[in-house]
């Protein structure tokens, strides 16, 4: 089990954003919600002094401390799951997530989840926060594929949290997607929220209206008739980026059931067709460049 921790920041420059946002902004894997649960219960303080106030506007010069109390366990069961494991060492895992597989435990997904299947493989794996969600530092959705690292020790996991929020952790995606782009490659620099209707879906949302900004950079790799092979690399990493930009562009990703307006391959799929390519870091340990 992990042990409590403590992350520090000061606020330097000026922003119109409330406490919770700004944490959501700089604190990778847990979630706005789960953030407002710990200032609720007075895990944040702000310059020294408890704030339990999610909404608390900031001003240049806060200094921020969020104390991760130590994880609670969950009750998971290791289950032997086979995993198709690209790296491994005594400080992370990378593994290539097949389609239909859901990273945690969740309503509705009790089992058979990645989590469930790395337990079993290394059972000493670190919690975060004071939810066990052992050793996973991001996510991909249900039926994307591909790379994820998973830390195996708690220095690996506040390293590679850390890469992931300063952007020093590079995420590059391949994508089938309908239709073919004018442009060889452009950005798309749209905030996303949650959809006002549908909330299983996300949707391009004002920032006024709480949506996060979100940048999508995307390169045609290949055109195939009515289809193109898109690349993508992000600078932030929103739920659905890839899926809510690709359809905005009006070319949504094939096999997307939220986001593809009712078009149809005429095959079945198992989930959209996009995959988490390749995946560049820095070694926790020994600081090599990894891809």
């Amino acid at each position: 089990m992990a042990l409590a921790s403590s992350m520090d920041y000061e606020v330097g420059e000026a922003s119109v954003l409330r406490l919770d946002q700004w944490l959501a902004e700089r604190v990778p894997g847990i979630s706005r919600s789960h953030l407002q649960k710990l200032i609720e219960q007075g895990h944040v303080t702000v310059n020294a002094q408890v704030c339990q106030t999610k909404k608390r506007a900031l001003v240049v010069g806060d200094r921020i401390s969020l104390h991760l109390p130590q994880a609670k366990p969950l009750g998971l069961i290791a289950e032997d799951i086979p995993l198709d494991i690209l790296s491994e060492d005594d400080h992370l895992i990378v593994v290539n997530k097949p389609a239909g597989m859901v990273v945690h435990p969740a309503p509705g997904h009790d089992s058979g989840t990645l989590v469930n299947a790395l337990l079993f493989h290394c059972p000493t794996l670190p919690g975060i926060g004071h939810v066990q969600r052992p050793g996973i530092v991001h996510r991909l959705d249900k039926d994307t594929t591909g790379a994820m690292v998973v830390a195996k020790t708690d220095q690996a996991m506040h390293h590679l949290q850390e890469q992931i929020r300063t952007k020093t952790a590079h995420r590059e995606y391949l994508a089938l997607v309908y239709g073919s782009p004018q442009e060889d490659s452009g950005i798309v620099d749209q905030p996303i929220g949650r959809h006002p209707v549908e909330r299983k879906k996300m949707g391009i949302v004002s920032e006024e209206k709480w949506g996060r900004r979100a940048v999508t950079h995307w390169t045609v790799k290949e055109r195939i008739g009515n289809y193109s092979l898109l690349h993508y690399q992000l600078e932030t990493g929103r739920t659905h980026q890839i899926r809510v930009h690709s359809a905005y562009m009006g070319h949504p990703v094939i096999g997307d059931p939220l986001y593809t307006l009712g078009r149809s391959l005429g095959i079945n799929l198992t989930g959209q067709a996009l995959h988490a390519w390749q995946l560049t870091l820095d070694h926790p340990v020994t600081g090599d460049r990894t891809t």
